[in-house]
Parts: structure tokens; sequence; C-alpha cells
């Protein structure tokens, strides 16, 4: 969309002139030689900015200003003032204008101001969507925590609910560390202040220095405006870095000066920009063992490393499974508008004793599945995916205890019957060779 520029001007010459210099810049520029045109123009249009000038027929360009600051508040006006009026132009800055320029002007300074302007709305409409593409809200799901262990993680973030310390969260992909990070945040002293994360895995280091610590205008090719870094938008709150173990040493380094210096320049600066925030970082590594090894500072560890809070995999917690379980139900039900009330036992089964490896996460897309196949009140165990419905619970008969040999080849052969007979395909789930299935089937024959 582009930028909108209208002047009103009574004196015609200034009025092309001008229209011409900023329609150069790239501005889509529009005038009026009267105050009555231009307020006329104004009100069918939206514009970012209103160049006018004080002494105009018809409306004079204070009136137009009081009109404009009224109805339309997010417009920016530069009033232009004859030479010796600087008190019209007073008069004007209290009246909500954002900035004034005297005649005889000097064109280079009045583009200069249309800039500011320009880059200050930039900024303005970037962060807007940064804030919401990020999540700054507190739009917090149900915690569940109906094990020990993840009782025992409650019990931390309350005990420090009164502290700003900086925290590590660790734990394996999908166990619910930014659930864990909002919900520190939120139950914090700075729970009215922003909340933003960052994933430091998706981003080369040269973008993740640009999103950290913002730019100035010029700082690269393509660095056409100035923008906010989150340190910069996230002051007074908590910056979320997740996956903080793929962050380059070098940004490591520059990181470790704002948590000890509470001040950092954004790229290309040269002025030192004030900083207040807490940290909370979190990875799916041994973050010690980086350390041991020298593939991560030892310094910013210990900085970030205040409090240390770890998430057990699912597969430990398994009192969380069902409580989780029937909570996705719930949600995605409302969502696909389906009356599914539950889960047949056999179902309930299979789930607690699954060993989800995608942990939370693949549970609540198995969940989430099962409701969009099934049409029934309950959930049945072939909506679920196929490697879950193999999975059986079987009792052991003191009479027939079975060898581990004896075990792998009834697994194959289910797999294999699921699959309708595909050898590859069943080599493929079970993690074996096509050769190995061969082998195992063999045996079996063998055995009769």
């Amino acid at each position: 969309m582009s930028f909108k520029i209208f002047i009103a001007e009574d004196e015609e010459i200034t009025l092309k002139h001008l229209m011409y210099a900023l329609g150069n810049e790239g501005y889509s520029v529009s005038g009026a030689k009267d105050g009555l045109e231009a307020w006329r123009k104004i009100e069918k249009e939206h514009f970012d900015i209103v160049i006018t000038d004080i002494k105009m027929p018809g409306l004079d360009g204070m009136s137009l200003l009081e009109g404009i600051k009224e109805k339309w508040t997010d417009t920016d006006v530069i009033v232009i003032t004859g030479f010796g009026s600087i008190d019209s132009a007073v008069e004007a800055m209290k009246k909500g204008a954002y900035d004034y320029i005297t005649k005889p002007f000097n064109l280079d300074e009045l583009i200069l101001k249309v800039r500011k302007i320009h880059e200050k709305k930039s900024l303005e409409k970037e962060n807007t969507a940064l804030k919401a593409s990020l999540g700054i809200d507190r739009d917090l799901p149900d915690f569940i925590a109906k094990s020990k262990k993840m009782k025992e993680v409650i019990n931390v973030i309350r005990s420090i609910a009164t502290s700003d310390c900086n925290v590590i969260i660790t734990g394996e992909s999908g166990v619910g560390k930014g659930l864990v990070a909002k919900l520190i945040h939120y139950t914090g002293r700075r729970a009215d202040r922003p909340f933003l994360a960052i994933n430091c895995a998706i981003f080369t280091e040269d973008l993740l220095a640009s999103e950290l610590f913002g730019h100035e205008r010029g700082a690269f090719t393509g660095a056409v405006a100035t923008k906010k870094g989150l340190l910069e938008i996230a002051d007074t709150g908590t910056l979320f870095l997740d996956e903080i173990a793929e962050m380059s040493p070098p940004l490591q380094a520059k990181l470790l000066k704002v948590i000890e210096d509470r001040e950092f320049f954004r790229v290309g600066g040269t002025r030192p920009l004030k900083v207040d925030l807490r940290f909370i970082a979190a990875t799916n590594q041994d973050i010690k063992d980086l350390v041991n090894r020298g593939e991560f500072r030892k310094d910013l560890f210990y900085r970030l490393n205040v409090m240390d809070i770890y998430i057990p995999p699912l597969r430990e917690r398994r009192e969380d499974i069902m409580p989780l379980s029937r909570y996705f139900l719930e949600k995605h039900s409302k969502k696909a508008n389906k009356n599914i009330k539950g889960f047949t036992a056999q179902t309930a089964e299979i789930l607690r004793s699954y060993s989800y490896p995608g942990n939370v996460r693949e549970l609540e897309n198995i969940i989430e599945r099962a409701v969009i196949l099934e049409q029934t009140p309950l959930v049945r165990p072939e909506n679920l995916p196929v490697t879950m419905q193999m999975f059986q619970i079987e009792t052991i008969d003191p009479g027939r205890l079975k060898t581990i040999d004896e075990l792998n080849r009834d697994y194959a052969l289910r797999i294999l019957d699921h699959v309708e007979g595909n050898r590859t395909r069943a080599a493929k789930i079970l993690g074996i060779s096509r050769t190995s299935l061969w082998r195992i089937l063999r045996e079996k024959e063998e055995k009769g």
C-alpha cells in the first residue's frame, strides 16, 4: 500500500514544486490550493501526512489541523509558516501538529521530516503485525499437570512468581517449553508487559541479529527503513529465546553483553539503547554438555541459568496422557462442530500405552486426526494412526511364555497384515531392511 501525502498550499508554484519533489521520492501525492477544497478531499480519502500552509483562503491551516486531529488522529500534520511566525508554529504544535517548517523552506529539510514520519508509521505497523504473529496475549490453554513430575514444575513456576530471574527450560521437542515460558511470564511481575518469542533455529545468523537487535536505515543492502528489534519491542517485558543452543557464538557474545550491560546497538547503529528485560531460554539439547564441549558460552549459560526447569517427556508422566487426551478431544470437537464424548476402552488403553516420541504435540495431532475421522460419540481404535492401531497390550500367559524372537515375528506379521502384505512398507515401519524382514518370516516358516 502506497504512502499517501496531501499538500494544502495556496501558492500554485509552491504546490506544484512540492508535489513533484515528493512524487519523485515515491510517495502518492495529492493537493489543493485552498483550505476548503483540501478538507473536502481529505474527508473522502485517508492520508498518512497532511502538509498545510497556515495562511490560506476559505479555511486556514490551523482550522484544517484542528479538524484533522479531531477526526483522524493517526494522520500526521506538518504546518508551513511564514518567516517570523514562530508563535503560529508553537500554537500548531500544541494543537497536535507533528512538526513545522518556515518559509522560505529548504526542500531537503521537508523531505527528511516526511521520511521520519514514514519510518515511524512503518515501524508501528510492522511491530503491530509482529506482536500479533508472535502471540503477545494471554491466550493460555489449561496447563495439565496430574503427574507428580509436572506438579513439581508448577511448584517451581509459583516459587519464582515474585522474581525477575532468568530461566532456562530444557526438555525434548513437543513437551510444552513455550507454554511453560508463557506461564512464567503471566504469573510473574511483568504479566502486564510484552511477551515476545523467537525460535533461534529458523534464522541465519545475520537475520537473527536483525530480528533481535533491529537495524538502522542503510545498515545493509535492503535496509530501506529503520527497524526495531525484539529486544526493543519487548522492553520492560519478557523475551523467550527458543532453541537457544542454535545461536551462533558471535550472537551469544552480543546477547551476553545485553544481559550484563542492559543496553545494545541496532545493527549499523551508533547510539546505545537501554533495555529492561527478563530472558527465558529453552533448548531440547543437553546444554550443559554443550558448555563442557565449548559449543555454548559458559558465561552466557550462567547468566541465563539462574533457574532451570526440566520438562519430562510424556512417556515419563503417563498420568497426564488421558487428561491431556480429554482436553484435546474437547478442544478439537468444538472446532470441528462434533459431539464426541470420549474414547472406547481399547482406544484409551492404546493411548495410555503408546510411547509418544513427539510428546504432547504428537498427542494433540493424534486426537485432532481422530476427531476429523470419527463419526460416533466415542473415538475408536481404527481412527488412530496405523502404527498405534497395531499396538496391543498382551497379558503374560505363564503356561506359554514367548521368546524375543517369537515376539518379533508376531509383531512383524501383524504389521505385514495391516499393510496388506506390502513387504517394503512393512520393513519401513519396522525400521529394518527387506532382507531382515524376509529372514524373520523365513524363520517363522521353518519353525512352522
